[in-house]
């Protein structure tokens, strides 16, 4: 029977283990929910880096017209970069462009995660459609659910996030799982909460509205809004 499993940062993502594996990435504040958001708005596709010279290294080739840099280090917007929050990337022109796009912890916890067999990017936003498209495609694969984190800490709001699939995955997966102790421990969280107040009362979710990004943290709070599904593939989140 296959697994799902619930990693709680990103750190304890083991390349030796992930052949095989389907992973899934949450960074809910807010990489994941602004490549699910650009993605779902238009984007072409998201191209996640490890940092900034990584992300630079993208635009080679590629016309000024065709692309947006964005992206943060330590919650600090990169210099010419646009910021990289859901709201902040839809009030840009991205509609058929590529998003180029480094972040402190979740572009980092996709680009660790090569090496499974299929890659994901989830948000609450795309939950429902992550979880159905998985079902459908992936019936047999052990699954790994990762939370980013934060530079090795964890994060409650992706921990969040995680019960929130885990709880999909039960209702809908006809018992073909056996979930661990930290997926089962997610999915008590997520019944016990509200994803807003959770949001809200986290670490990452108080020094956003400390900074009068209520707005943004509202979005990344909305649930199973959009249909898309982002895949890595050849370096490339693009919804399939």
């Amino acid at each position: 029977m296959p697994k799902i499993h619930v990693l709680l940062k990103k750190e304890e993502l083991n390349s030796e283990q992930l052949p095989g594996k389907v992973v899934i990435v949450f960074d809910i504040l807010f990489a994941t929910t602004s490549i699910v958001a650009a993605l779902a708005h238009g984007a072409s596709e998201v191209v996640p880096a490890l940092d900034r010279t990584a992300c630079i290294a993208e635009t080679e080739g590629r016309p000024p017209e065709s692309y947006i840099l964005a992206g943060e280090l330590n919650a600090q917007t990169l210099e010419g970069f646009v910021h990289p929050t859901p709201l902040a990337l839809l009030h840009q022109n991205i509609n058929q462009r590529s998003v180029l796009y480094s972040t402190t912890n979740g572009t980092v916890a996709l680009k660790k995660s090569v090496g499974a067999e299929h890659i994901y990017a989830a948000a609450l936003l795309n939950a429902r459609a992550i979880v159905t498209y998985v079902l459908r495609h992936h019936p047999d694969n052990t699954l790994l659910i990762v939370c980013s984190g934060s530079a090795g800490n964890f994060n409650l709001e992706d921990f969040y996030g995680a019960g929130c699939l885990v709880s999909l995955f039960r209702e809908l997966g006809g018992g073909r799982f056996e979930f661990t102790d930290t997926a089962l421990a997610a999915q008590m969280l997520q019944r016990q909460g509200n994803a807003l107040q959770c949001l809200s009362q986290a670490r990452v979710g108080r020094h956003m509205l400390a900074r009068k990004l209520d707005e943004e943290v509202h979005y990344a709070a909305q649930q199973h809004c959009f249909g898309v599904v982002p895949k890595l593939i050849n370096g490339s989140l693009r919804s399939v």
